[in-house]
């Protein structure tokens, strides 16, 4: 089981987004001969900007939804047992033991999930630009394939490196924020 739940994760990311890019692709892809065999016309997935996005938003969210399940399984394993006994004897329903025991306990791997995700999120690249290039036009070219075009393409070194600073500010932001949040929840829950 953790095997196939790590096999998306395991795949490069260029890989996965040529193998989506084909899944979505208008004449030969998976998910129109689905649509077609529906009875629904097919979809031009990469040519339109609202639907770009959702297949790549798919793919995505296909990629990383292993290692956040990896990291809310490693979360699980260590919630001891005797917690839900205890609660099961007191009289707790699964709702409940769900509610005050797993939750509490499973919000430290929440928070590190979170800011890893959050993190590949700001610095996506791969999927998007092996997909679409950012297209079309530019409604889904990400941060980072903005920095790569300012930087390689029009060779604005200045420009580039201040906007993978920002990306770098972006990131910090994103993470001390989680950390802050994570730091008061659990000062809370020690004056309870």
């Amino acid at each position: 089981m953790r095997l196939g739940l790590l096999l998306p994760w395991a795949l490069p990311l260029v890989f996965a987004g040529l193998i989506f890019r084909w899944f979505f692709e208008y004449n030969t892809g998976v998910v129109n001969n689905w649509l077609v065999a529906l009875g629904v016309e097919p979809l031009q997935w990469l040519s339109s900007p609202t639907l770009a996005f959702w297949a790549i938003s798919i793919a995505i969210i296909w990629k990383a939804s292993s290692f956040m399940a990896l990291m809310l399984l490693a979360g699980l394993q260590t919630i001891p047992k005797s917690l839900y006994e205890a609660a099961e004897v007191d009289g707790a329903t699964k709702w409940q033991q769900f509610v005050e025991i797993t939750l509490p306990m499973l919000r430290p791997a929440i928070f590190v999930a979170l800011i890893f995700r959050t993190i590949m999120a700001i610095q996506t690249f791969d999927i998007p630009f092996a997909m679409t290039g950012g297209g079309p036009g530019d409604s889904t070219e990400t941060l980072a394939m903005y920095i790569h075009k300012t930087t390689l393409d029009f060779l604005d070194f200045g420009y580039g490196s201040a906007l993978a600073g920002l990306m770098f500010v972006l990131s910090m932001v994103a993470t001390s924020g989680y950390l802050r949040y994570t730091r008061r929840s659990s000062g809370r829950g020690a004056d309870e």
